[in-house]
């Protein structure tokens, strides 16, 4: 006789049977409410993509060059909301993820030197529409592992059809020796199955420190240009 150990479908009245009366509706309910935060979240992204375009658009109309050398978005998967909120001991609602997440959607600048990022940073938080809700300075303040960054959670208003709301976008502006570095360590740091040793964290360190000098040594020859070609004129 031939034994079958496949367990039978989940019907819909077992699921109900199992996780109580109405539990699909209010599944389909949450899933529905996700996927329109989520969407709310990419239109903010695009709003502070957006605003800084125009910015490197003016800076390079009025300096003969672009701060900006990239932009890249991100919006944070559905495993690392959950995660995060368990983590946090928050409620795993739409509402809740909204109100205690801040990094939900993500904006990474990566510019030429480290005067751009300021230059950059400032001239977003100028901007009427934009409130600043926290800022970071690792740049001035690197964390112990080295990493440098600029971090500024902001709110914007994004317009819909029939509603205006204003999301949270957490932006990194960074130089492109901070980018490198950090790209690197990322791939380094977490690599699967492998102990990271403190010699290897110092290296880090070390690498860290050489990415901050370029980025010294790169500004000073961006003024010594900027300086002759004013003598020039």
């Amino acid at each position: 006789m031939e034994r079958n150990d496949m367990s039978p479908p989940l019907t819909s009245s077992k699921i109900e049977d199992l996780f109580g009366e109405g539990f699909i509706e209010r599944s389909k309910e949450w899933v529905d409410q996700y996927k329109k935060l989520m969407a709310y979240y990419r239109c903010a992204m695009m709003e502070v993509e957006t605003k800084l375009n125009v910015l490197n658009e003016e800076f390079s109309l009025r300096h003969d060059r672009n701060p900006i050398n990239d932009i890249k978005s991100r919006l944070k998967d559905p495993l690392s909301v959950k995660e995060k909120m368990e983590r946090k001991g928050f409620p795993l609602t739409p509402e809740s993820i909204e109100e205690n997440l801040a990094d939900v959607a993500g904006v990474r600048v990566v510019c030429s030197f480290p005067e751009d990022v300021y230059t950059l940073a400032n001239a977003l938080l100028g901007q009427d529409d934009v409130t600043l809700i926290e800022m970071k300075d690792y740049i001035k303040n690197p964390k112990k592992n080295g990493y440098r960054s600029l971090h500024l959670i902001i709110k914007v208003p994004i317009f819909l059809a029939r509603e205006k709301r204003s999301m949270k976008v957490e932006i990194q502006l960074r130089t492109i020796a901070m980018d490198v570095w950090a790209s690197l360590e990322h791939q380094l740091h977490y690599k699967k199955d492998f102990d990271f040793t403190e010699e290897m964290a110092n290296e880090l360190i070390y690498c860290a420190a050489l990415s901050a000098e370029l980025d010294e040594r790169m500004d000073a020859l961006r003024m010594l240009v900027s300086s002759s070609e004013k003598e020039e004129k």
